[in-house]
Parts: structure tokens; C-alpha cells; sequence
């Protein structure tokens, strides 16, 4: 099976890219990262991409005139690097079209709550103050909306015996290094396609 070049876009620590390219290395999912990103040079995932020999760049929003500008070039280095897909691990911007139709259907990114409850920076959070018993993180692949696109992985998590919203946090963030890897694994190994806002697997190959 051939392995497919991925792109990480970060603006952190990186923790699932970390996950990502554990399960890259074990071969759980037959995959390489092939670059790394960020909108920030103090982002603490670059140190542990670069000591982990991948490439890494820093393409600070602030250096470009619009959002468009600085999608493209992120793209154009991404494309230079021979990237396929393209994993959002706590990128905290929203991408423009020029991103989204340069890797139609290509970009995943995983938010900590269940879809379409709780979107936004505050997933956890709100669900929490919400008063939930069951919360969890969703993979799904990027489209023009915040936290829309067609859903590819959930996991959940119980809530009762979260203290707080930073101990429900943790508690998604676990299952978040699993769906991840496990996401990728799907689309990469089985047939699939979209039907409206479903991903179908099992059949044709988008």
C-alpha cells in the first residue's frame, strides 16, 4: 500500500500531531509526515517535530496581507513537500477557500466535543457548563464552516467525575490521540466517498 505524505498545521504544543506521527512510525496507519506548520514560532510543536527529523516552517499570519495571502503561501510550501492530506492539531485559524479546494476533501481537523454540539474555542468548556453527561472529540474533514464539515470519527467520554471543565479536557484529550490516528487509518486504507454530509465507507473512492 503506498504511503501517503501528510501535512501538519499547528499553532501549539502539537499534541495530536505527536499522536499522528507515533502511529506514522508503528505503522498503524500508512503514512509519513512530511511537513509541519505554524501561524507562530513560539509554537512548542516545532521543537518536538524538528528533534524528530521532520521538516518544519513558520509562516506567521501577521507577515501577510489577507487570510488568502497566507493560505496560499502555507499551500505552496505544503505542496513543495509533496503533501497529500492535511491535518489541523490545534491550528487556531480558520482556513480560506484557496486552502479548502486546494485539498478538497483532504483537510481533517478533530475538535474536542461532540459535533455539531458545542463548536468553537471553547468545546469542553461549554460542554461542561452545559451540564452534559456524555461529551468526546470529532474528526471530520474541513470544509468553509467552523466545526461543520462531514464527520469521520467520534469518540465519547463520561462526563460525571470531571471536577471541571480542565479535567474533562484531559479526559476527551485521551480519546483525541485515538481518533486521530484511528480517522486516518479509515480513509486511508478503506474505500469511501461522500454522500451529502455522510462519509460512506465500503464503497466508490473519493
Amino acid at each position: 500500500m503506498a504511503t501517503a505524505k501528510l501535512g501538519i498545521l499547528i499553532s501549539g504544543r502539537g499534541s495530536n500531531m505527536q499522536s499522528i506521527t507515533r502511529a506514522c512510525a508503528s505503522g498503524e496507519i500508512p503514512a509519513e509526515v512530511a511537513m509541519v506548520i505554524s501561524n507562530r514560532d513560539d509554537a512548542a510543536g516545532l521543537a518536538w517535530a524538528a528533534e524528530h527529523g521532520i521538516p518544519t516552517a513558520v509562516l506567521s499570519h501577521k507577515d501577510f496581507d489577507t487570510r488568502e495571502a497566507h493560505d496560499e503561501a502555507i499551500v505552496t510550501r505544503l505542496r513543495e513537500a509533496g503533501v497529500e492530506w492535511v491535518c489541523l492539531a490545534g491550528y487556531m485559524r480558520l482556513l480560506s477557500s484557496v486552502f479548502i479546494e486546494a485539498f478538497s476533501n483532504r483537510v481533517l481537523n478533530i475538535h474536542p466535543s461532540l459535533l455539531p454540539s458545542f463548536p468553537g474555542l471553547h468545546g469542553q468548556r461549554d460542554a461542561f457548563d452545559y451540564g452534559v453527561t456524555v461529551s468526546g472529540c470529532t474528526v471530520h474533514i474541513v470544509d468553509l464552516e467552523l466545526d461543520h464539515g462531514p464527520i469521520v470519527v467520534q469518540r465519547a467520554v463520561q462526563v460525571p467525575g470531571c471536577g471541571d471543565a480542565g479535567a474533562l479536557a484531559d479526559r476527551i484529550l485521551v480519546e483525541e490521540h485515538r481518533a486521530y490516528p484511528e480517522a486516518l487509518k479509515r480513509l486511508l486504507t478503506r474505500p469511501w466517498t461522500l454522500d451529502g454530509r455522510r462519509v460512506v465507507f465500503g464503497r466508490g473512492k473519493s
